[in-house]
């Protein structure tokens, strides 16, 4: 089988791809800062299987001030395998933040649909503390979050799921002159069935070959233990492409 890949697919809830670590405007106690990414990428593979994936993302990021952040971000992905409708994805999140030294809480408000595990609607609401371990001004850093989330998730064939998570990421990211690399993991299990969980990794890693653009390389992995019959609870996507941010 040949293949050829053109850029990253974000799927986890509140995962985006890393793009290459860029230095930014010093912000200041008076200051609002706006930052903004996206990318817009493809997917094709021909051979055993024939596959198509055509996806969009971005991401805003609202900072007011040393303490307030409120990060938007949007995806939607389109994908095909053998002329038959594989993915048709989308998700969107907000996840305002107040900050104090390396403290965070976080906020988040979520939507998901998927054709793919066979979701017409998914609702998320939740708030929890997080903890940033080391970071700097090139953008490195490591970081913990874990969040209590309710969720309304509406399938396809009129059945319904109201559950409560907890919601722990774990955020890497690191930086050497032109390249960076970053992965973000989440585990979500059911507080009241451990055996019901999702798990996702999305690493990065990116070359920055001009102030603003950078090319990519994204590892992404999602699974659901509960899923309609006859739909995949694990995916993955191995890709690379072109990013774009005015950071």
């Amino acid at each position: 089988m040949s293949a050829i890949h053109f850029n990253p697919r974000p799927y986890a809830v509140l995962a985006l791809a890393c793009t290459a670590a860029l230095p930014t405007r010093a912000q200041r106690p008076d200051t609002t800062l706006i930052h903004y990414s996206g990318q817009l990428t493809g997917q094709y593979a021909a051979g055993g299987v024939n596959r198509t994936l055509l996806s969009t993302s971005h991401n805003v990021a609202l900072l007011r001030g040393l303490h307030v952040g409120a990060p938007l971000s949007a995806s939607f992905a389109y994908g095909r395998q053998d002329r038959q409708l594989k993915e048709r994805e989308w998700l969107a999140s907000a996840t305002p933040y107040y900050r104090r030294g390396r403290f965070r809480f976080y906020g988040i408000g979520g939507y998901e649909r998927s054709n793919l595990r066979g979701i017409t609607g998914r609702y998320q609401l939740g708030a929890g503390p997080g903890w940033v371990f080391y970071s700097d001004s090139l953008g490195r850093e490591v970081a913990v979050s874990n969040l209590l989330l309710r969720e309304a998730t509406y399938f396809q064939g009129g059945s319904e799921r109201v559950v409560s998570r907890s919601s722990l990421r774990l955020k890497l990211a690191y930086s050497y002159g032109v390249f960076s690399l970053g992965s973000t993991t989440f585990y979500q299990p059911n507080l009241r069935s451990v055996a019901d969980y999702r798990a996702s990794q999305l690493a990065t890693l990116a070359l920055r070959f001009t102030a603003r653009f950078a090319i990519t390389s994204t590892y992404n992995y999602t699974f659901e233990s509960r899923v309609l019959e006859g739909k995949p609870r694990a995916n993955t996507n191995v890709t690379v492409g072109v990013a774009f941010s005015t950071k």
